[in-house]
């Protein structure tokens, strides 16, 4: 197993995900069967006000291919062949969502245990070019992140990080949008007994002179039940409680309350994804 320091989307994961993952704000519900040949079916449904939107993934699995198909209530049908492992440490994807004839692109991911590299091409006459590049090891990282569109000539991205990695304690610094967007966050493990963790994130914009703040916390009640919060510079609280009630199945609680607009009342979301 590589333990290096993997693709540039790790730098600032951990801190996101203490941040982002998992508050819901609508009504979703998430189901996965299996059939006797082990093909996976997942349906998702998800209410959104007066909007109900779903679609249905089946994954398909034999050795290191594996092939996933979303059919949404858009009437879109998204495609994914993955292929692992073609050599050591390299994974191949190919995926196109119909009927948007620009959305297909072929991607490589390589994984060393002192680099990672990942680079895609639109399948378009004038496709956009991505790559990105992560050289370190498993304690400090920098990369970088571009993206080329070869019909303009011009950069539709550039981004740069640097992750720190140590015992319990994370920390990342990426430059995005071009440079204009300056983002800081940290990770730190405060109890791994009780799974409590903390962490916050700041962005600085240098066209707005604006700074945004998030900072966040989990602790597990029990084994099996997480509680989350958040709380950003603009007055939005954010709250959650997630409980594994069997294995891989789970039933999370948000809601969000903003302290300046008091009078709209919270806002409750629900999730329940259920399997086998």
């Amino acid at each position: 197993m590589v333990k290096g320091p993997g693709l540039y989307t790790e730098i600032g994961k951990k801190a996101r995900d203490l941040l982002y993952k998992d508050y819901q704000g609508d009504q979703k519900l998430s189901v996965t069967t299996y059939s006797s040949t082990g093909v996976a079916i997942t349906t998702t449904g998800t209410n959104k006000g007066d909007l109900f939107v779903g679609d249905v993934t089946t994954q398909v699995k034999n050795k290191n291919f594996t092939a996933d198909i979303k059919v949404a209530t858009d009437s879109s049908l998204l495609t994914t062949f993955t292929y692992d492992e073609a050599t050591p440490g390299l994974k191949a994807i190919v995926s196109a969502k119909v009927p948007d004839q620009k959305s297909g692109k072929v991607e490589l991911q390589y994984l060393h245990d002192y680099a990672g590299i990942c680079t895609s091409v639109g399948l378009t006459a004038s496709p956009i070019v991505n790559f990105s590049g992560v050289v370190g090891n498993n304690v400090l990282a920098l990369g970088t992140d571009v993206s080329f569109n070869t019909q303009s000539g011009d950069f539709k991205q550039f981004n740069a990080g640097f992750s720190f990695t140590k015992d319990d304690l994370i920390a990342a610094l990426t430059l995005n949008d071009k440079g204009d967007k300056l983002n800081a966050s940290y990770y730190h493990i405060v109890n791994p007994l009780s799974n409590t963790v903390v962490g916050a994130e700041v962005t600085h914009s240098f066209t707005t002179q604006k700074n945004a703040i998030t900072v966040g916390a989990q602790h597990a009640l029990d084994p099996l039940t997480t509680l989350k919060a958040r709380v950003n510079n603009d007055g939005v609280a954010n709250a959650l409680i997630q409980h594994q009630w069997r294995p891989k199945s789970f039933i999370t609680v948000s809601g969000e309350v903003n302290s300046r607009a008091i009078e709209k009342g919270a806002k409750v979301g629900f999730a329940l994804a259920l399997k086998p």
